[in-house]
C-alpha cells in the first residue's frame, strides 16, 4: 500500500489534490491529510481511504509531515504538497520500480489550480544541486542533462523541488527518522536534508520520467504555506544552517562525483 501524506494549511486546493491522488491511483492507497493547527472551512472528501490527522497547534510543514508519517500504514510513503495533480497510475509506476534505498520524484509540470489544468510550460525533469547566492542549497532545472539523457526513463538526479517525493517507508525509518526542526526551522531545505542523508547512507535520488505530477505555479500565491506567527518560515536561517551541516560534504564529495 502507498501512504500519501499531505501537510495542509488553509488551502482549499487540498480537496482536488486528494481527489487526484485517489482517482488516479491503480493500487491500494491511503491519503493522510494533516490539518496543521486549523479547522477547514471546506469539506474533506468523505472516503474510507482518507485519514485526517488534526494537530491541535500549528507545527509547520516539517512537523506536519512527521505527524503524517507516524500514522502511515503503507509500505511506501509519498509526500504531496496541498496543490498537486497526478497522472493516471502514478502509484504503480513509482512503487513497482522503486529500489529499497531510493527517493523518487517524477516529471514536474506546472498547475493552474483555478482551472485545475496543466499549464503550457515545459516541465522540469533533472535538477542540478547548487549553492544559490552563498546562502542556501537550491535545485535548478538541468536542461543539458535533459537532452543528454532524454532516452533514459528512470535515472539519477541531484535535486528535487520537494513538492512530491516517494520512498519505501523502511528507507525513511532507516535514514530520515523524522525531518529535523532544530536549526532548519519548520519550512525549508527538507528535500536537501533527505537527499544528503540518503547519499550518506548509500542511497540514490531518482527521477522517474514514466509518470508525472503537476505543482501549482508560483504565480498563484494564495494558499502558500509560508509559516505562521507560531512557526515563522526562517527561510534564510534554514539555508545557512543546511550549508553549515552539509556544505563541506557537498564541496568535497558531491560536486566532484557529479562533475559540476
Amino acid at each position: 500500500m502507498l501512504s500519501a501524506i499531505i501537510p495542509a494549511y488553509k488551502d482549499p486546493f487540498v480537496v482536488p489534490t486528494i481527489k487526484s491522488l485517489l482517482e488516479n491511483a491503480l493500487g491500494e492507497i491511503e491519503v493522510v491529510v494533516v490539518l496543521d493547527g486549523f479547522e477547514p472551512d471546506f469539506e474533506i472528501p468523505n472516503d474510507e481511504r482518507v485519514k485526517i490527522v488534526k494537530l491541535g497547534t500549528n507545527r509547520g510543514m516539517r512537523g506536519a509531515i512527521n505527524a503524517g508519517v507516524s500514522v502511515a500504514k503503507g509500505e511506501f510513503l509519498l509526500r504531496s504538497d496541498q496543490h498537486c495533480m497526478f497522472a493516471k497510475g502514478y502509484d504503480k509506476v513509482l512503487t513497482e520500480t522503486c529500489e529499497p534505498n531510493w527517493i523518487v520524484t517524477a516529471t514536474r509540470y506546472f498547475l493552474d489550480p483555478i482551472k485545475w489544468k496543466v499549464m503550457n510550460i515545459p516541465p522540469v525533469n533533472y535538477e542540478k544541486l547548487v549553492i544559490q547566492g552563498g546562502v542556501k542549497f537550491s535545485g535548478k532545472p538541468w536542461r543539458e542533462r535533459d537532452e543528454q539523457r532524454k532516452d533514459i526513463a528512470i535515472d539519477e538526479t541531484m535535486a528535487m523541488q520537494g513538492s512530491m517525493w516517494m520512498m519505501p517507508k523502511s528507507w525513511w525509518e532507516k535514514t530520515i527518522g523524522q525531518l529535523q526542526t532544530e536549526g532548519y526551522g519548520q519550512m525549508y531545505q527538507d528535500s536537501h536534508e533527505m537527499i544528503f542523508k540518503t547519499w550518506k547512507n548509500g542511497g540514490k535520488m531518482m527521477l522517474n520520467k514514466k509518470t508525472w505530477f503537476a505543482h501549482k505555479h508560483r504565480s498563484f500565491t494564495k494558499g502558500r504555506h509560508e509559516g505562521t506567527k507560531e512557526n515563522s518560515s526562517l527561510r534564510g536561517e534554514s539555508g545557512l544552517y543546511a550549508l553549515k551541516v552539509w556544505g563541506e560534504y557537498y564541496e568535497k564529495e558531491i560536486r566532484p562525483k557529479w562533475g559540476i
